[in-house]
């Protein structure tokens, strides 16, 4: 089904998965002010015992209209929930698709895009026009070949029949810029991720060789497979937001790097490693552990050639009193021409130039010595080497795509450019 949302709409309920708990409650509503949102809490809620702060300090549990935070629009952990620009993409085309010239992008302002979007959505949220019965926008189960096509279509401008549309909007609150979608598989949620007609090479195979090699390194990173759907690539992610209980799904809450420091959409540019560290010493459980698993994906990202790491790349898991790091995802190697790239969040001050130089340079931030960072780069080093034929392998990766990664995207020599001695650069020889 779909909500009765318009461009007239001016205000969603927002309702939440409680820890532990396998049905939502609502906790409260979004309304509009000009154009800005505003969150008020529930009595109800705030009556709960059980009840949690959608995110603190951003939104308190407390009575009245919540003031938001410097800069933004509307609450960021209400905005992680909404859709991105490929489920932004899906939404306006079925509305064109509906209604012709008539649709604009006028019928995607966040309000509607909250209420139309899949309400199977990431994290532990969801948004209804009733704050009495939630009603989830399901759809039957469409098969991975259903879907694909679906999105190809999407890409080509063509028109989706009702069979299509509404398995590939089930998706629409995924994040990301990429045509993906959600499905089951078996007793797992995972999400889709396909290949796009612009693809200059294979970016599904690419994605799913740097999240194997990060993983064989030891780094807390989401389980991938690869599979097959009309003879084309598809990248499965499983989903860790999701956990099974008793045969039914809970939700795991989930705040973006973006809102761990309440920066807005506009203002991404000035997200930081050096700033997600420092929240990390003050706010995150296991502080030291955790600040080594960020200071590895960091590095491994130069190592890897993913310069997407932008602040919606990473996410915590909250559940109320504290924070701990989710799994990596999105480590996805850029198409890369040269040598100098640079990263999409700074790693200290202003720099943020894809070095490993630079990575040592802000170890102390993550109460690293210098010579621990060393180590952990070498590792990271030595597993993408030791491991680089076994994986492709598993890919199915040709002997021009091997040469094609290696070197440019896996282990770009500027990476190490300005490296100390002691510091293991990559192979000449390798792939």
């Amino acid at each position: 089904m779909t909500s009765d949302a318009s461009p007239a709409c001016t205000q969603a309920y927002v309702w939440i998965w409680l820890p532990e708990a396998v049905t939502p409650v609502v906790a409260g509503v979004l309304t509009r002010q000009g154009k800005r949102l505003a969150f008020n809490y529930g009595r109800s809620y705030l009556a709960r015992r059980d009840a949690i702060p959608l995110y603190a300090p951003e939104l308190p549990l407390r009575a009245g209209e919540i003031p938001l935070l410097p800069g933004l629009s509307m609450p960021g952990c209400l905005r992680d929930a909404s859709p991105d620009a490929w489920g932004r993409r899906v939404l306006l085309h079925r509305k064109l698709g509906q209604a012709g010239a008539d649709a604009s992008n006028e019928d995607l302002d966040e309000l509607t895009c909250l209420l139309e979007s899949g309400s199977d959505r990431i994290g532990a949220l969801d948004f209804q026009s009733s704050p009495n019965q939630y009603q989830p926008r399901q759809v039957r189960k469409a098969t991975l070949e259903e879907l694909l096509t679906a999105a190809e279509r999407v890409e080509q401008g063509i028109p989706l029949s009702p069979e299509l549309a509404l398995p590939l909007q089930h998706g629409t609150s995924v994040g990301g810029a990429r045509p993906k979608a959600l499905i089951h598989d078996g007793e797992r949620q995972c999400i889709a991720k396909f290949s796009t007609r612009q693809d200059l090479f294979n970016v599904v195979k690419a994605e799913f060789i740097a999240m194997r090699l990060a993983a064989l390194a030891g780094l807390d990173v989401a389980p991938v497979r690869l599979v097959t759907a009309l003879g084309k690539d598809v990248l499965l992610v499983e989903r860790f937001d999701r956990v099974r209980q008793e045969g039914r799904w809970r939700r795991r809450a989930m705040v973006s790097a973006l809102t761990l420091q309440e920066l807005d959409e506009m203002l991404a540019a000035y997200a930081s490693y050096e700033k997600l560290a420092e929240l990390i010493r003050h706010r995150f459980a296991q502080p030291a552990q955790t600040l080594r698993e960020l200071f590895g994906r960091m590095v491994f990202n130069i190592l890897c050639g993913n310069t997407d790491d932008h602040a919606r790349n990473h996410a915590a898991f909250w559940d109320g009193q504290r924070l701990t790091l989710t799994p990596a995802y999105d480590l996805c190697p850029q198409s890369r021409t040269g040598g100098e790239a640079t990263q999409a969040m700074l790693i200290h001050g202003g720099v943020r130039i894809s070095q490993i130089d630079a990575c040592l340079a802000a170890a102390p931030n993550f109460l690293l010595s210098r010579e621990e960072a060393m180590d952990i780069v070498n590792l990271l080093t030595d597993v993408i080497e030791g491991k680089w034929e076994t994986v492709c392998d598993e890919a199915g990766l040709n002997t021009v795509e091997r040469r094609y990664f290696w070197r440019r995207q896996f282990l770009n020599p500027f990476a190490f450019v300005g490296a100390p001695a002691g510091m293991r650069g990559p192979e000449t020889n390798a792939g």
